[in-house]
């Protein structure tokens, strides 16, 4: 038990260590290619295919890893989403990794694992619950005599909800082993990669110059924001001309889809309102009468926030309560009261209020036997053996347990669904006094449990708290779905959609290149068959039918308007980005032009020009872009510059990125740095490191990768 609650304490930073480790060489969105797919498979690597069912057991596997780690029995669907898109990741960056590295002669050998196991410090490691209790390090021997626990318990009279929590460690372990593998075979890849991309003396000392002589600079200049737009003619011929010189920047990986599509979102309407706002007064009404079995009733009126029989801080409740919980006595009623921040009525009563510990410590012994009968007589025997006197770490050593304490706070279990064995539990640690003993029924087990120590007394309040969501009903919806299901009947083209969709009172939206590697279609939860008609069955021009989503209160239409092909981009799709270019280029031209026919020859001649801007820039480095406020821009050429000129030169005029301008170097200075030639080299090794993980980009794009998921999942 504490063992895997030591899991779930530390799930969210092993989730991303995990994740770290996996995924750290796929780099951008180019994992998203997507080809034609076949019937049978979800993608394609390299020509290895991934079958939906090997998919489907990778994805589980992760899935039940997940669960564990958090604590939950089930994961929504954007975390769904999540674990299928790390599995595809992971897998494909290890098939590209397990094809070179076999090219290369990398291996993971067993005796390489059982090293780094006995180091202990490798980051999936340092995240498992394997840790000693002194060091906080990963410790091999408490995974061995967990995994010699786990090949005898088939011989033990475990019960069955422990036997299901020593599976799912073991099952956890081996996918850490796994994962481990992996990425070590990923980490001597990105190493051997790393060391073919030698820094040397020479680089050392010009990134050292580069970092550590500074210069003042005087800048003048002419922004480009000073030439009307209008004033610049850009010709189609020169738009392809610089289309083709840059034709390798617009290089599209994958297919998209650009769309359009209407999302209606129902909303309970005000006879809606009026019936849920009666039921809540009669809940209301109820409450006050009510005494005891809280729980129950709470259940009954549907209230979204449920009654658990136990002392919460106040910030366990909703905002909504606690905002209004200094203003309710206890027994007394609030409300009913409108919460627009979650669209709910709400009423609640304060049914105690009392000064309790917030950590407790406590100690305990887990007592199972062959059936209840057995168990009950082996806890009493303990219980009373250490009523009489038996050191409480002596017994539980007896029956194979350290028996050492624990401490519990209210942020553990403040929140969570708490309800048989569990706040059985929980209720006796927090209603035990200091030293008391407790011989507790836990369904096929007993335990014995003793609180050792509790500090932190807080005011902590019982609440039931009616809280209903303002929904639409049955009517409603089914209003709202023919309605919109006659306007898709009589537009059945995108021309008819966009045509006649605000008259209808629809509002059209519009989605630029969507991926089949996505999960939805405008942010809107459920829209997977939406997707899957948008890639599988649209043709351009075709308006799909209705589909409901959300969660159950979204109505959504999709039209297909074009399909952008894996190649290059047509230049009509990157026209604008060019025009801006040629404009930028032409007013520079036209800037500079200006400045020859003025025959400038000092700075404060340039400085005198119309429409000028200057500045003074200090500490400027060649190391990094040197920005320049008058501008409003970053201008790299200002430090290009002033690294090789002589003090008080002119500059010729320079075009830079949001402007024509002049530099004049007027002093030169240099940090209070020593030269390193081994740290300088280590830095520059940990940057061509950065730039090795690129190589897995390349990697990926000769890999002919295939992403037909959206068929299957």
């Amino acid at each position: 038990m504490a063992t895997l609650q030591n899991i779930r304490s530390k799930g969210p930073l092993l989730v991303i260590v995990i994740g770290l480790a996996l995924f750290a060489f796929i780099a951008g969105d180019a994992w998203k290619v997507m080809q034609p797919h076949q019937a049978h498979d979800v993608g394609e690597v390299n020509g290895d295919a991934l079958s939906a069912q090997e998919y489907q057991n990778l994805v589980e596997e992760y899935t039940e890893v997940v669960k564990l780690m958090r604590g939950v029995t089930a994961l929504n669907d954007e975390q769904t989403n999540q674990v299928r898109d790390e599995v595809w990741r992971s897998y494909v960056n290890n098939k590209l990794v397990e094809k070179e590295a076999k090219a290369l002669g990398l291996t993971v050998s067993a005796a390489e694992i059982q090293d780094i196991l006995k180091a202990g410090v490798h980051p999936l490691l340092r995240q498992t619950p394997f840790q000693n209790p002194q060091t906080g390090n990963f410790d091999k021997d408490m995974l061995n005599k967990f995994l010699v626990e786990y090949a005898k318990m088939s011989e033990s009279q475990m019960p069955a909800q422990y036997a299901e929590q020593y599976n799912n460690m073991y099952k956890y372990w081996s996918f850490i082993q796994k994962t481990l593998i992996q990425s070590r075979l990923a980490e001597k890849y990105q190493a051997l990669v790393s060391k073919a991309l030698l820094s040397n003396p020479v680089e050392a000392q010009d990134a050292f110059d580069a970092r550590v002589n500074q210069y003042n600079v005087l800048m003048a200049g002419i922004p480009y924001s000073s030439v009307v737009d209008s004033t610049i003619v850009v010709k189609e011929s020169e738009l392809k001309d610089l289309y083709n010189k840059k034709k390798e920047q617009f290089k599209q990986y994958q297919e998209t889809r650009d769309v359009k599509y209407i999302d209606v979102q129902v909303t309970a309407s005000a006879e809606d309102r009026a019936a849920i706002q009666k039921e809540v007064d009669e809940a209301t009404a109820q409450l006050a009468t009510t005494t005891d079995d809280y729980t129950s009733f709470i259940r009954s009126v549907g209230s979204e926030a449920p009654y658990v029989d136990l002392f919460y801080n106040k910030t366990a409740f909703p905002s909504d309560v606690v905002a209004r919980l200094d203003s309710a006595s206890v027994g007394a009623i609030y409300g009913p009261y409108y919460n627009g921040a979650d669209n709910t009525i709400n009423s609640f009563k304060v049914v105690a209020k009392a000064a309790a510990a917030d950590s407790v410590e406590f100690r305990q012994i887990q007592v199972y036997a062959e059936d209840a009968v057995k168990t009950k007589t082996l806890a009493d025997s303990i219980y009373n053996a250490i009523k009489g006197g038996a050191n409480f770490a002596d017994v539980a050593k007896k029956y194979g347990q350290t028996g050492d304490a624990n401490w519990i706070t209210s942020a553990q279990y403040e929140g969570a669904q708490l309800d048989g064995d569990n706040l059985k539990f929980i209720s006796a640690i927090n209603n035990a006094g200091v030293n008391e003993l407790v011989n507790l029924p836990m369904g096929q087990a007993n335990v014995i449990l003793q609180v050792t120590n509790k500090k932190s007394v807080k005011d902590k309040y019982k609440v039931a708290v009616i809280k209903r969501e303002v929904e639409f009903s049955k009517e409603t919806y089914n209003r709202a779905y023919n309605d919109f299901s006659q306007f898709i009947a009589a537009n059945p083209s995108v021309e008819k959609m966009v045509a006649n969709a605000e008259e209808a009172g629809y509002r059209l939206l519009d989605r630029m290149d969507l991926s089949s590697s996505e999960h939805n279609i405008g942010g809107v939860r459920g829209t997977k068959e939406a997707l899957r008609w948008t890639f599988d069955k649209a043709k351009p021009g075709d308006v799909s039918g209705l589909y409901e989503c959300g969660e159950s209160d979204h109505l959504m239409v999709v039209g297909l308007v074009s399909i952008k092909p894996e190649g290059y981009r047509p230049l009509k799709a990157v026209q604008d980005q060019l025009r801006a270019e040629i404009v930028k280029d032409k007013k520079a031209e036209k800037i500079m032009a200006d400045m020859k026919a003025a025959n400038a020859t000092s700075f404060n001649q340039y400085k005198d020009m119309a429409n000028a801007v200057s500045d003074s820039l200090k500490m400027v480095t060649f190391a990094a872009p040197a920005y320049v406020s008058a501008l409003r821009s970053s201008e790299p050429l200002v430090g290009a510059y002033a690294s090789v000129a002589s003090e008080n030169q002119l500059s010729a005029p320079i075009k830079g990125n949001a402007g024509v301008f002049v530099l004049q170097v007027y002093g030169k200075d240099k940090l209070n740095e020593t030269f390193d030639a081994k740290a300088e080299e280590a830095t520059l090794t940990n940057m061509h490191a950065r730039f090795a993980s690129r190589l897995m980009n390349d990697l990926y794009l000769k890999a002919n990768v295939k992403d037909t998921r959206f068929l299957f999942f």
